[in-house]
């Protein structure tokens, strides 16, 4: 059984150490030779690095790391060319400074070409560098990793003023680029952002965006085909421990870490979840583990959006994207919590959406914990299974008590200010949260019920008041005639009318009442 690469972005490594590699040399070999520059965004842990580490090693005639894989007899191995590799993530610009770490970075790269530097600034040296390479050992290959990370770390810090420092030293960085183009090979560029070309790359007008390409839709990330093919040994081990047939294993993995796309038609999984996955045997939320964030839930609270499934969308959604016009959208699905569900070709017009199982639970736990900050409520997974059951046993009592203990923990602008979209906010997340377990809508259109519970027996019909009055909402909730289209059910219908308080901070009103 081959080792799961976890954590390992070094393609030799990769391959010396018996890992499992899914092999992307052939849609690798169809960009290096169509191609001179490029430019490609995906989220975090989604292979962007190994991608770039392959390509140095083809460069570089690595040849007997490429045995058995598809690009091995269609590379000529004789040529070789010099590789600048930069990542970003690397470099100690925090504590140096981007200027000086930059410097340092070039300097380090000449001196393992066997090569000296005497220009005086960065920007010099880079353009320095590349000329001596091309003199020295033929046509650069330029790989830039991370090429964003120095302005999104400030930018997840809210440290804005030093990102948009940043942001000048990476212009006149990347500017460099275009005036040395005769001794370059090929560019490629990689990143979380993709931030307005006239913001970075104002010089790069022959820059290539394969971010939304059909083509390479699936350069990084794991196929169907690939995850069956390169993890078989793997599935079987899983389907043993977990006792399930083949195809309920490979819906469940579909379900939970599958349904990234870029083009509206090619999914793929993401690795990140699909090695810890197999590594622990077991189906969980390893996408929640890796923190908070922080910055991306601060500008959802303070725009009060919380409901983003079924986003519209269109290709120049993300060409406006700046440090000046930070745009949710555009921060949602760079960072992986929101992808192409449905794209139309013809307009570039798209429908975003939470991406799999793991991404929306995670979701809708940040901004929950957010809003109802409770340091007593350690899992607020369980809060809401509990929420479940008591709805599954009939127990409105236990329900209502669970509602007013996160609706209690809002923040105190609810109170102070009166907020009303902060309260709809939380109600909305918590009963979609609640839909991952149960059948449970959540409605935000006129004309329909807050919220929609079903059980085997029952059907709960939410109409949630901010500082009025229950039976107004039991009134509306038959007005409205909420419950007409579950008459046919065969299930019990209850009307639930809320009202929260802010003076008594907390449900001061709950009506229960066949409807």
């Amino acid at each position: 059984m081959k080792n799961l690469p976890i954590g390992i972005q070094a393609f030799d490594k990769l391959i010396e150490g018996d890992y499992i590699y899914v092999d992307k040399t052939e849609i690798i070999h169809q960009l290096v030779t169509t191609g001179a520059t490029y430019f490609l965004s995906r989220p975090r842990r989604f292979g962007k690095s190994l991608l770039l580490n392959t390509i140095k090693a083809l460069f570089e005639g690595r040849q007997a790391l490429f045995s058995g894989l598809w690009i091995e007899n269609q590379w000529d191995w004789n040529k070789r060319n010099p590789v600048l590799h930069f990542s970003f993530d690397a470099m100690s610009y925090e504590q140096l400074g981007l200027e000086d770490a930059i410097s340092q970075e070039l300097k380090s790269l000449a001196k393992s070409h066997n090569l000296e530097l005497k220009a005086p600034d960065y920007k010099s040296q880079f353009r320095e560098l590349i000329q001596q390479l091309h003199e020295t050992y033929g046509k650069v290959v330029l790989l830039i990793d991370e090429y964003d990370k120095p302005i999104i770390d400030y930018l997840e810090q809210q440290t804005i003023e030093q990102a948009k420092v940043n942001r000048e030293v990476l212009r006149n960085f990347y500017s460099v680029i275009k005036s040395a183009d005769e001794h370059l090979q090929l560019v490629f560029i990689t990143g979380i952002s993709k931030f307005a070309q006239v913001s970075i790359f104002s010089h790069l007008n022959n820059l290539h965006d394969i971010t939304l390409s059909t083509q390479y839709a699936t350069i990084t990330g794991y196929t169907q085909h690939e995850l069956e093919h390169y993890f078989e040994v793997h599935l079987q081990a899983v389907q043993t421990v977990l006792g399930v047939d083949r195809q309920r294993l490979l819906d469940g993995i579909r379900e939970w870490y599958n349904g990234y796309s870029w083009d509206g038609v090619r999914r793929v999984y993401n690795p990140f979840g699909v090695l810890r996955f197999f590594a622990a045997q077991r189906f969980t939320n390893f996408w929640f583990s890796t923190g908070s964030p922080r910055f991306l839930i601060a500008q959802m609270r303070k725009l009060e959006i919380f409901d983003v499934e079924n986003t519209p969308a269109n290709n120049t959604t993300f060409e406006r994207y700046d440090i000046e016009n930070l745009d949710l959208t555009s921060i949602l699905f760079q960072a992986g919590y929101l992808t192409v569900k449905e794209l139309d070709l013809w307009t570039g017009d798209m429908i975003l959406d939470y991406p799999n199982k793991e991404v929306r639970q995670s979701m809708y736990q940040f901004l929950i914990d957010d809003l109802a900050k409770d340091a007593h409520r350690t899992d607020t997974g369980l809060t809401i299974r509990n929420l479940k059951l008591a709805f599954t046993q009939g127990n409105l009592p236990q329900v209502r008590e669970i509602l007013d203990g996160l609706l209690a923990d809002l923040p105190s602008e609810v109170f102070d200010k009166k907020s009303e979209g902060l309260y709809h906010g939380l109600i909305h997340l918590v009963f979609s949260y609640l839909g991952m377990y149960t059948q449970s809508e959540v409605h935000s259109a006129r004309g329909r019920a807050d919220a929609v519970v079903q059980t085997t027996s029952d059907v709960y019909i939410f109409e949630f008041k901010f500082n009025k009055s229950a039976a107004e909402a039991i009134a509306q909730i038959k007005q409205k005639g909420y419950a007409d289209k579950y008459r046919n059910s065969g299930k019990k219908l209850t009307g639930v009318g809320v009202n929260f308080s802010t003076d008594t901070k907390g449900i001061d009103e709950w009506v229960e009442k066949g409807v």
